[in-house]
Protein backbone atom coordinates (compact mmCIF):
# COMPACT_ATOMS: atom_id res chain seq x y z
CA UNK A 1 0.00 0.00 0.00
CA UNK A 2 1.17 3.30 -1.12
CA UNK A 3 1.42 6.11 1.50
CA UNK A 4 1.24 9.93 1.23
CA UNK A 5 4.73 10.24 2.04
CA UNK A 6 5.95 7.75 -0.12
CA UNK A 7 7.10 8.25 -3.70
CA UNK A 8 5.28 5.78 -5.77
CA UNK A 9 6.09 6.28 -9.54
CA UNK A 10 3.41 3.15 -10.74
CA UNK A 11 0.16 5.09 -8.93
CA UNK A 12 -2.29 6.27 -12.18
CA UNK A 13 -2.72 9.72 -11.57
CA UNK A 14 -6.70 10.77 -11.22
CA UNK A 15 -6.47 14.65 -10.59
CA UNK A 16 -9.59 15.71 -8.86
CA UNK A 17 -10.27 19.86 -8.15
CA UNK A 18 -12.39 21.21 -5.07
CA UNK A 19 -13.22 24.88 -4.43
CA UNK A 20 -12.84 26.61 -1.16
CA UNK A 21 -13.56 29.55 0.20
CA UNK A 22 -11.83 30.83 4.11
CA UNK A 23 -12.46 34.15 5.55
CA UNK A 24 -14.11 35.36 2.48
CA UNK A 25 -11.55 34.36 0.39
CA UNK A 26 -12.39 31.71 -2.40
CA UNK A 27 -9.43 29.22 -3.36
CA UNK A 28 -9.17 26.20 -5.90
CA UNK A 29 -6.90 22.90 -5.10
CA UNK A 30 -5.66 20.06 -7.97
CA UNK A 31 -5.24 16.66 -5.86
CA UNK A 32 -4.36 13.29 -7.10
CA UNK A 33 -4.23 10.19 -5.81
CA UNK A 34 -1.41 9.36 -2.92
CA UNK A 35 -1.87 12.64 -1.83
CA UNK A 36 -3.65 13.01 1.85
CA UNK A 37 -6.79 14.10 1.47
CA UNK A 38 -8.35 13.88 -2.26
CA UNK A 39 -11.20 15.74 -3.37
CA UNK A 40 -11.54 17.64 -0.35
CA UNK A 41 -9.66 19.74 2.61
CA UNK A 42 -9.84 17.20 5.68
CA UNK A 43 -11.30 18.81 8.88
CA UNK A 44 -8.29 18.36 10.90
CA UNK A 45 -6.69 20.71 8.22
CA UNK A 46 -9.40 23.45 8.07
CA UNK A 47 -9.37 23.20 12.06
CA UNK A 48 -5.51 24.03 11.53
CA UNK A 49 -5.94 26.43 9.15
CA UNK A 50 -8.82 28.68 11.10
CA UNK A 51 -6.96 28.43 14.58
CA UNK A 52 -3.51 29.68 12.72
CA UNK A 53 -5.09 32.61 11.07
CA UNK A 54 -7.07 33.89 14.63
CA UNK A 55 -3.17 34.37 15.75
CA UNK A 56 -2.17 36.71 13.10
CA UNK A 57 0.37 34.72 12.07
CA UNK A 58 3.29 36.77 10.23
CA UNK A 59 6.57 36.39 9.44
CA UNK A 60 8.59 33.61 7.96
CA UNK A 61 6.30 30.44 7.77
CA UNK A 62 7.17 26.64 7.04
CA UNK A 63 4.20 24.52 6.29
CA UNK A 64 6.07 21.22 6.83
CA UNK A 65 5.01 18.29 4.67
CA UNK A 66 2.75 20.22 2.65
CA UNK A 67 1.09 17.91 0.70
CA UNK A 68 -1.00 19.48 -2.02
CA UNK A 69 -0.27 23.01 -0.79
CA UNK A 70 -3.57 24.10 1.04
CA UNK A 71 -2.32 25.22 4.25
CA UNK A 72 0.76 27.29 2.94
CA UNK A 73 -1.20 28.80 0.22
CA UNK A 74 -3.85 29.60 1.79
CA UNK A 75 -1.70 31.67 4.59
CA UNK A 76 0.19 33.17 1.98
CA UNK A 77 -2.85 35.04 0.33
CA UNK A 78 -4.89 36.15 3.45
CA UNK A 79 -1.91 37.08 5.87
CA UNK A 80 1.11 38.01 3.06
CA UNK A 81 3.55 35.98 4.55
CA UNK A 82 6.67 35.01 3.29
CA UNK A 83 6.07 31.25 2.91
CA UNK A 84 8.12 28.31 2.90
CA UNK A 85 6.63 24.56 1.77
CA UNK A 86 8.15 21.68 2.20
CA UNK A 87 7.26 17.81 1.12
CA UNK A 88 9.06 14.50 0.15
CA UNK A 89 6.63 13.36 -2.07
CA UNK A 90 7.32 14.43 -5.37
CA UNK A 91 4.03 14.57 -6.82
CA UNK A 92 2.82 16.68 -3.86
CA UNK A 93 4.96 19.25 -4.90
CA UNK A 94 4.32 19.10 -8.48
CA UNK A 95 -0.04 19.56 -6.74
CA UNK A 96 2.01 22.39 -4.86
CA UNK A 97 3.82 24.43 -7.57
CA UNK A 98 0.24 24.32 -9.64
CA UNK A 99 -1.84 24.79 -6.94
CA UNK A 100 0.17 28.21 -5.92
CA UNK A 101 0.02 29.28 -9.78
CA UNK A 102 -3.63 29.00 -9.85
CA UNK A 103 -4.33 30.63 -6.86
CA UNK A 104 -1.97 33.40 -6.71
CA UNK A 105 0.25 32.45 -4.46
CA UNK A 106 3.89 33.11 -4.62
CA UNK A 107 5.66 31.04 -2.15
CA UNK A 108 8.88 29.11 -1.96
CA UNK A 109 8.62 25.41 -2.24
CA UNK A 110 11.47 22.75 -1.33
CA UNK A 111 11.34 18.97 -1.95
CA UNK A 112 12.90 17.78 1.85
CA UNK A 113 12.51 14.56 4.21
CA UNK A 114 11.86 16.11 7.22
CA UNK A 115 14.57 18.74 7.63
CA UNK A 116 17.00 17.27 5.19
CA UNK A 117 17.59 19.83 2.92
CA UNK A 118 16.12 22.64 5.16
CA UNK A 119 18.97 24.90 6.83
CA UNK A 120 16.71 28.07 7.52
CA UNK A 121 14.97 29.33 10.74
CA UNK A 122 10.89 30.36 10.98
CA UNK A 123 8.55 32.17 12.84
CA UNK A 124 6.08 29.09 12.69
CA UNK A 125 6.20 25.86 11.56
CA UNK A 126 2.85 24.64 10.84
CA UNK A 127 1.98 20.84 9.87
CA UNK A 128 -0.82 17.94 9.73
CA UNK A 129 1.69 15.73 10.73
CA UNK A 130 2.79 12.19 9.09
CA UNK A 131 1.22 10.26 11.83
CA UNK A 132 1.93 6.67 9.77
CA UNK A 133 5.81 6.83 9.76
CA UNK A 134 5.28 6.08 13.11
CA UNK A 135 5.93 7.32 16.73
CA UNK A 136 9.30 7.24 16.71
CA UNK A 137 9.66 9.17 13.79
CA UNK A 138 7.33 11.63 14.25
CA UNK A 139 8.92 12.95 17.11
CA UNK A 140 12.45 12.73 16.31
CA UNK A 141 10.52 15.51 13.12
CA UNK A 142 8.98 17.34 15.94
CA UNK A 143 11.72 17.22 18.12
CA UNK A 144 14.24 18.40 15.22
CA UNK A 145 11.81 21.22 14.44
CA UNK A 146 13.19 23.17 17.80
CA UNK A 147 16.76 23.65 15.37
CA UNK A 148 14.36 25.54 12.96
CA UNK A 149 12.76 27.70 15.27
CA UNK A 150 13.53 31.26 16.22
CA UNK A 151 13.77 32.37 19.51
CA UNK A 152 10.28 33.12 19.82
CA UNK A 153 9.46 30.43 17.15
CA UNK A 154 5.94 28.25 17.38
CA UNK A 155 5.33 24.86 16.01
CA UNK A 156 1.46 24.28 15.30
CA UNK A 157 -0.03 20.80 14.54
CA UNK A 158 -3.15 19.01 14.72
CA UNK A 159 -3.80 15.62 15.70
CA UNK A 160 -6.56 13.36 16.28
CA UNK A 161 -7.10 12.78 20.13
CA UNK A 162 -7.64 8.72 18.82
CA UNK A 163 -4.20 9.05 17.40
CA UNK A 164 -2.08 9.69 20.07
CA UNK A 165 -2.88 13.24 21.01
CA UNK A 166 -2.74 13.15 24.55
CA UNK A 167 -0.03 11.56 24.69
CA UNK A 168 2.28 13.34 22.42
CA UNK A 169 1.21 16.64 24.40
CA UNK A 170 2.73 14.83 27.73
CA UNK A 171 5.96 13.77 25.74
CA UNK A 172 6.71 17.00 24.00
CA UNK A 173 6.07 18.73 27.33
CA UNK A 174 9.98 17.71 27.85
CA UNK A 175 10.70 20.02 24.51
CA UNK A 176 8.64 22.93 24.24
CA UNK A 177 5.99 24.95 26.18
CA UNK A 178 2.96 22.71 24.98
CA UNK A 179 -0.61 24.12 24.94
CA UNK A 180 -3.74 23.16 23.13
CA UNK A 181 -4.87 26.13 20.97
CA UNK A 182 -8.50 24.69 20.02
CA UNK A 183 -10.19 21.41 19.83
CA UNK A 184 -13.46 20.23 17.96
CA UNK A 185 -14.40 17.28 16.91
CA UNK A 186 -11.71 14.54 18.00
CA UNK A 187 -9.00 16.62 16.41
CA UNK A 188 -6.88 18.94 18.68
CA UNK A 189 -4.31 21.78 17.56
CA UNK A 190 -1.41 21.67 19.47
CA UNK A 191 0.91 24.54 20.06
CA UNK A 192 5.08 24.01 21.26
CA UNK A 193 6.72 26.83 21.79
CA UNK A 194 10.81 26.63 22.48
CA UNK A 195 11.45 27.10 26.17
CA UNK A 196 13.66 30.02 26.19
CA UNK A 197 12.59 31.74 29.71
CA UNK A 198 12.92 28.53 31.36
CA UNK A 199 16.57 27.76 29.89
CA UNK A 200 17.76 31.23 30.90
CA UNK A 201 16.13 30.80 34.33
CA UNK A 202 18.42 27.64 34.49
CA UNK A 203 21.47 29.56 33.03
CA UNK A 204 20.92 32.28 35.87
CA UNK A 205 20.95 30.06 38.48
Amino acid sequence: MSHYFENDINLASEIKSFNINIEGNNFIFNTDNGVFSKGELDFGTYLLIKTVLSKNVLGDVLDLGCGYGAIGIILKRITNSNVYMSDVNKRALHLTKMNAKKNNAVVNIIESDGYSNIDLIFDYVISNPPIRVGKKKLYELLIETKNHLKENGELIIVVRKEQGALSLIKDMDKYFHVSVLDKAKGFLIISMKKCWLLFQFVILI
